[in-house]
């Protein structure tokens, strides 16, 4: 048996995404650990009415049903507690450690097993955690972190300190739910089992990496928490980074938490600023102004509620990244994410090399070969210049695109199956954190000081206009396929 005990069960970020995951995962069938007893915990004085119609909305929305779910809605309970306060977060342990309440858990208390599902704002987890003495941490304790994790280096360096005095690091799970989206994932059986793929995986053949997640949505309600964030911390240091490492990570020798992690925090090490002399050259940031989006008119994001203008928090975060490896020595990797844009645009794109030398005869220029592997619709796209239907002595530009596989759970849904297996593999190392921060902290203190101006874009629009390492993708792709014949 396992108690999954959620802190911040009244939080948006359970109702919307981690109890409906639960429900998705119930619902599958595919539940280790299983049977699941579900524990919400916060600081307000609710009932256990309260919480159960919660879970109960959440379980409706993803559309769960079945025994297990039936289950967990029967026996869910709820405890209002401050977990920063002395004994408050341990006393809750110690109590999800025998659900029976007899000290000795069930019938036998090797099989129980209690997960502690941080869903609370990262000051408030170190907080927490801090809080925790070790002798107080049941055994077997599974933490789980949602990002991000720590505010910069120091700070992810010192919360790994102290999540390592409580518990091993194979029982540490960092939620990156983007590594339980099957398209990412799919990146891994794109790579490495195809082998004429991966012989063209490197500097040689490649000239540039776009990771872009532009999206048609504004806030949404989440002001409290974006407006201290920002797009480069909610989106690049943690999301993008963590495509990076796959996109460019060299082959493990297995699919093992191990070895898959070992090789991205390889590639991660390995990686940095593309100028850090010019963070203006190679970074931009940028916030909305009023617009529109779709069929209705936004105001500018700095007289959102619940913004503060002063702050300068950007709604548009790039950067341009080298990876300092034989592999991809000299080409630039583009991680790129916005809000309130025209079009909604969740890709990674990798843009090959033009051939040495194209025979004389073929008529037309030559677009570059692009592999687009989309995060929202699940497709693959490869665009290739062939001869012409009318001419055969003519290029012509046409796209092989196939779907990928959605998956059975959602990401929510398979980031738990592992935390519930107690496989960490989907979850991000303490060690990988780290470098992300280390990654990003000299943009952080670049734009902190100035050193890189605060642009502004219409909202509904493509976003700032850029130039040298910041053209737009949209921009150069077009100039680059403006030659290019069509069918």
């Amino acid at each position: 048996m396992t108690t999954l005990v959620v802190l911040g069960a009244g939080g948006d970020l359970a109702s919307r995404l981690l109890l409906p995951g639960l429900a998705d995962l119930l619902s599958s069938g595919d539940v280790p650990g299983a049977p699941v007893r579900l524990v919400g915990a916060d600081r307000a004085e609710h009932d256990d009415a309260w919480w159960h119609e919660r879970v109960r909305a959440a379980v409706d929305a993803a559309g769960a049903t079945g025994a297990a779910v039936d289950e967990l809605l029967a026996t869910t309970r709820y405890e209002p507690v401050d977990v920063t306060a002395e004994g408050g977060l341990a006393g809750l342990l110690a109590r999800a450690a025998r659900p029976d309440g007899d000290g000795a858990g069930g019938d036998d208390g090797d099989d129980e097993q209690v997960v502690c599902y941080f869903a609370l704002p990262p000051e408030v987890t170190g907080a927490a955690c801090r809080a925790l003495d070790p002798s107080e941490v049941p055994d077997g304790l599974r933490l789980v972190l949602e990002k991000p994790f720590g505010h910069d280096h120091p700070s992810s360096v010192e919360l790994d300190a102290v999540l390592r005095r409580l518990v091993p690091e194979e029982r540490v799970h960092r939620v990156d739910h983007f590594l339980g989206k099957s398209t990412v994932l799919n990146v891994l059986g794109l790579r490495f089992a195809n082998r004429l793929l991966e012989n063209s995986w490197t500097a040689r053949d490649v000239e540039r990496v776009d990771v872009v997640f532009d999206e048609d949505l504004a806030l949404e309600g989440r002001a409290g928490y974006y407006d201290h964030a920002g797009a480069l911390v909610d989106m690049v240091q943690s999301h993008l980074l963590q495509l990076l490492a796959l996109l460019a990570m060299d082959p493990p020798a297995t699919v093992s938490e191990r070895d898959l992690r070992d090789r991205k925090a390889e590639v991660l090490r390995a990686t940095r600023l593309w100028d850090p002399e010019d963070p203006a050259a190679c970074t931009r940031r940028a916030r909305w102004t009023a617009g529109r989006l779709g069929d209705r008119e936004v105001g500018a994001y700095a007289d959102s509620d619940g913004v503060d203008p002063d702050r300068g928090t950007e709604t548009l975060a790039e950067v341009v990244l080298a990876v300092d490896t034989w592999r991809w020595a000299g080409v630039p990797f583009r991680l790129r994410s916005g809000k309130a844009l025209g079009t909604r645009r969740k890709e990674a794109v990798v843009t090959f090399r033009h051939v040495p030398h194209l025979p004389t005869g073929l008529l037309g220029t030559p677009s570059p070969t692009r592999l687009r592997i989309g995060f929202g619709p699940d497709d693959l796209t490869l665009e290739l210049d062939v001869n012409g239907e009318d001419d055969a002595f003519t290029l012509e530009r046409t796209s092989l695109t196939t779907q990928l596989s959605p998956g059975s759970l959602s990401a929510y849904a398979q980031v738990l199956h592992g935390v519930l297996a107690g496989d960490p593999t989907l979850s991000v190392r303490g060690d990988i954190a780290e470098e992300c921060w280390r990654v990003v902290d000299p943009v952080l203190a670049a734009w902190r000081g100035g050193r890189v101006p605060l642009e502004e874009y219409p909202a509904g629009s493509g976003g700032p206009r850029g130039t040298g390492l910041l053209e737009d993708v949209d921009v150069l792709e077009a100039v680059e396929d403006a030659a290019a014949p069509r069918p």
